[in-house]
């Protein structure tokens, strides 16, 4: 392990202990305040001032400027412990502001970087408006225009953004106004509001929402308010094709950290039926078999896609600094598959729970929280459609030039899970466009690789390269260039099996790896097949009729990382509130009264 996944882990631990056992009744920032908090639509301060101590924002300023930003992929770990307590908190308090510095990051002059910097090293937040795209979704269509100044080289900014979330709090924001028309429409602004005048900036009520109830989320008006010329960030009308380079970072960074809501959920249900003696030790054949094989198969199911999902999503992270050409197709992968399998996995899993899951308050509570909250990870300027409509035009040139074993390229670095060893993000190389496929065209190399025929996953992977070559001859039934797949009814369809297809390869990517680094749970075979079959199933492919049954493996796997407080995805952090370290909680309890 080399010394940064030890930091990582460090500051992840640091964290966890932070916020202590979640099912502590005591606990200023456990489950039970949280809930709370939520009922009112509030965020909760407790938990605000431990991020704050914590310095949550350093993790958004990269090293060079004075944060701890080396990985992206580090970044989702840290973000996902907030996410476990709470989406509100992990969206208001952290993504939001990470998702506007992300623009001056890959596009802000040196003095602009800087102000960021020092505004996130203070605990201040960011805000971004992004442009309303033609496929995406938003509350509602609104737009910025900045017209040229009084001959100063600054602009006057005219328009309302409806819903933005801390707006009321940023201390600056990150606007794209439209500043032209055709390709170069829209230009990027770095505006500090205490430049505003007073005049020209109205605030716009707050809006309540369905999920996420702690977010602040309002609207913001400008009235021919001045803004200075050195506020531009990078070149004029560039912003459109600045916005859609850093979605390769967005897309995938704010769907891995929003995985914690995920784990919560999944211990929740887990809870629940080891409570009702449904799974677990005092589990028998008195509680009916078939409820039994119900639970079972739900639990294992949801643990396998969660799994899944986080080895797509580890993909696209590590993407950004290892091929960041091509990230931008995986981001956008992520982005719309991950929200869409969450949340079938929680509405299933909602039926182990029965009444309990309409319980405001409880052990149980916190399930039908998280539940709500995991769709809202969908919505935004850069939503499921605006992801699709990323992915469909490039699909028949990927399919003559991308998917073929011949196509690959080393790429073994994207399947690796410590942080060691990334080259330092280049957003300048980021591109709306992919140049190739590495993760579709290592499936094609491993399906090509020999092995036995009697090898189970050997078997799947062809099964999934098949499907591949299918997806192949389907997309080139689509306009060659791409120019008219949007409006191809098929090219949605083609997209959906696109992604279940790279969530399979990202799924074998990481077993391989994992199985070449040594043992461990993530090098059994066990998971991966049952990752495959799950997304082979989800594809309608025939399976062999000899189906292995890994469900006991599975649920041991399951029931011990809730007995031992370990997360459920491929870290298999420590948590806390695990009863073999009473005195870290302690610690951290007399820290908290302390204060």
């Amino acid at each position: 392990m080399g010394e940064q996944e030890q930091e990582v882990r460090r500051r992840v631990a640091e964290l966890e202990r932070g916020f202590g056992n979640p099912a502590d009744a005591d606990n200023p920032v456990g489950t039970s305040a949280f809930v709370a908090a939520d009922a009112c639509g509030k965020p909760l301060a407790a938990a605000e001032r431990l991020l704050e101590r914590y310095g949550l924002n350093a993790e958004f300023v990269p090293r060079d400027l004075g944060g701890r930003l080396t990985g992206l992929d580090a970044l989702a770990r840290v973000a996902r412990v907030v996410f476990r307590r709470d989406a509100a908190l992990g969206l208001g308090h952290g993504v939001t502001s990470f998702l506007a510095a992300v623009v001056v990051w890959a596009a802000g002059s040196p003095e602009q970087r800087r102000t960021v910097a020092r505004l996130l090293l203070t605990g201040h937040h960011l805000v971004s408006a992004y442009p309303e795209l033609a496929a995406g979704s938003s509350f509602l269509s609104n737009e910025l225009t900045a017209t040229a100044g009084d001959g100063s080289g600054g602009f006057r900014l005219s328009g309302r953004k409806e819903a933005l979330n801390n707006v009321e709090r940023a201390a600056a924001l990150v606007l794209f106004a439209r500043t032209g028309t055709g390709r170069h429409s829209h230009s990027a602004l770095l505006v500090e509001r205490d430049a505003l005048p007073a005049g020209g900036v109205t605030a716009l009520p707050r809006h309540r929402t369905s999920g996420i109830r702690g977010c602040q989320v309002a609207g913001i008006g400008f009235d021919d308010s001045p803004v200075p010329a050195d506020a531009l960030i990078g070149e004029p009308g560039r912003g459109l094709e600045l916005v859609l380079r850093i979605f390769s970072v967005t897309r995938g960074v704010g769907p891995s950290a929003a995985l914690g809501c995920a784990d919560t959920a999944l211990r929740t249900a887990v809870a629940c039926a080891v409570d009702r003696g449904v799974v677990g030790d005092a589990a028998d054949d008195a509680t009916g078999p078939q409820r039994l094989s119900h639970a079972r198969s739900t639990l294992t199911g949801a643990f396998v896609d969660l799994l899944l999902c986080d080895c797509l999503a580890l993909v696209a992270t590590r993407a950004v600094h290892l091929v960041p050409e091509d990230a931008g197709l995986y981001a956008a992968a992520v982005k719309y598959l991950l929200p869409q399998l969450l949340t079938d996995t929680s509405y299933e899993l909602s039926t182990l729970l029965g009444a309990d899951f309409h319980a405001r308050n409880g052990a149980y509570a916190a399930f039908r929280k998280n539940v709500r909250d995991l769709p809202m990870i969908g919505l935004g300027a850069a939503g499921s459609a605006a992801c699709r409509a990323t992915v469909i035009p490039q699909l028949p040139r990927l399919a003559r030039t991308a998917w073929s074993a011949s196509a690959a390229a080393p790429v073994d670095g994207l399947f690796r899970l410590e942080a060691d060893g990334l080259p330092p993000l280049d957003l300048g190389r980021l591109s709306p466009a992919a140049g190739g496929d590495p993760l579709a065209a290592s499936l094609a190399l491993a399906a090509d690789a020999p092995g036995p025929e009697s090898d189970r996953p050997a078997e799947l992977v062809r099964l999934l390269a098949g499907e591949l070559a299918l997806l192949r001859d389907g997309c080139a039934g689509l306009d060659r260039d791409g120019r008219s797949a949007l409006g191809d009814p098929r090219g949605h369809a083609l997209a959906e099996r696109y992604a279940l297809i790279l969530v399979g390869a990202a799924c074998l990517g990481v077993w391989r790896h994992q199985r070449s680094a040594g043992t461990g749970f993530l090098a059994r075979t066990e998971w991966l097949e049952a990752a495959l079959t799950r997304v082979l199933r989800r594809l309608g492919t025939t399976l062999p009729k000899a189906t292995p049954d890994h469900e006991e493996p599975l649920l041991a796997e399951v029931l011990a990382r809730y007995r031992e407080h370990r997360s459920y995805d491929l870290y298999d952090t420590p948590l806390a509130g695990a009863p073999g370290a009473p005195g870290a909680e302690r610690e951290a309890r007399e820290e908290r009264e302390d204060r």
